[in-house]
């Protein structure tokens, strides 16, 4: 340690306490890692090059693919090359990055849902104005609003981070640097930053979640009007897998993250994270694009194309 207050390294705790046991993580780690890059990167790319594709929804859902893709190699390629290594140690400003990054990008996937739960409501409750309301301006101002403001909102967060005393020791019993950890090696007053940290919460989670919440009860009302039930079905059938990503989200953030001060016990906030950072990117390809006729014809249809350009060659 450099000194007292600012150690120069930190020691990530992560599943030591396994013992030898840690290693055999790797393996099942390693799958539901590549599988979840695998998966998201193939939706970003069908979104880009099929035309069919090139909609308000899918732009969003591509924004998404993108920031599970991000989220997870903050974290999870540390704690994989961890597992295996018998010192897990990483630099003070390596994880003050770490920090930054992590929490910018998980408030921007909790925007974007919140611009996906919009969309959806333009389009089931004001059809047509949807090709004004949500042209390809406004959809590019909302997605950038998503990226902007997080990465600034954070940058006094982990600022304040950087000014504490760190004097209980350098060992954070997580396998990424995150809030609760860090806040619980200071010896600094930390009460103010628990109030901060709620109120950033507040603004980023429970907001979009509001805005979630208030558009899918306008879509229940109108779709409840719709005469027809194969059209309440199709209507309904657009937003099942949005909703599931947002109840899988907010409920593992909500759990984590929006109370104050330090709630939860180290355990059960490693697996909630590893749930969320591993096993939750994995299955939200599936989640997305299962249910979706649309998206599985347009994979199908460039399966073909290069099936035909293989035997082409």
């Amino acid at each position: 340690m450099a000194n007292l207050s600012h150690p120069s390294e930190f020691i990530l705790l992560g599943f030591s306490p396994l013992g030898e046991l840690q290693v055999l993580l790797y393996g099942p780690f390693l799958v539901l890692y590549l599988l979840a890059f695998i998966g998201n990167t193939v939706i970003i790319i069908m979104v880009f090059v099929d035309t069919h594709l090139h909609t308000p929804m899918y732009f969003f859902l591509g924004n998404f693919s993108l920031l599970e893709i991000l989220v997870t190699m903050t974290a999870v390629p540390r704690m994989l090359s961890d597992l295996l290594a018998p010192r897990k140690v990483i630099s003070f400003t390596g994880c003050m990055v770490q920090f930054y990054f992590y929490f910018s990008l998980g408030s921007t996937s909790f925007l974007i849902l919140s611009d996906m739960a919009l969309d959806r409501f333009v389009a089931i409750c004001h059809p047509l104005h949807y090709g004004t309301l949500m042209r390809g301006a406004v959809c590019a101002q909302l997605a950038g609003a998503a990226w902007a403001t997080p990465f600034l909102a954070m940058v006094p967060t982990v600022l304040s981070r950087v000014h504490l005393s760190y004097c209980h020791g350098n060992v954070i019993n997580h396998f990424f640097c995150d809030n609760a950890p860090l806040l619980q090696l200071s010896c600094s007053d930390t009460k103010l930053l628990e109030s901060w940290d709620f109120v950033m919460a507040l603004a980023f989670v429970l907001s979009s979640f509001l805005v979630t919440l208030i558009s899918y009860g306008y879509i229940v009302s109108t779709v409840l009007h719709i005469p027809s039930a194969s059209g309440r079905q199709k209507a309904f059938s657009t937003c099942g897998s949005h909703l599931t990503l947002v109840f899988i989200g907010y409920s593992s953030t909500i759990f984590l993250y929006v109370q104050p001060g330090k709630a939860h016990s180290a355990e059960v906030n490693k697996t909630v994270a590893l749930v969320t950072s591993v096993l939750t990117p994995f299955l939200n390809p599936f989640i997305l694009t299962l249910g979706n006729e649309t998206f599985k014809a347009v994979l199908r249809g460039q399966m073909q194309r290069l099936k035909g350009l293989l035997q082409a060659l």
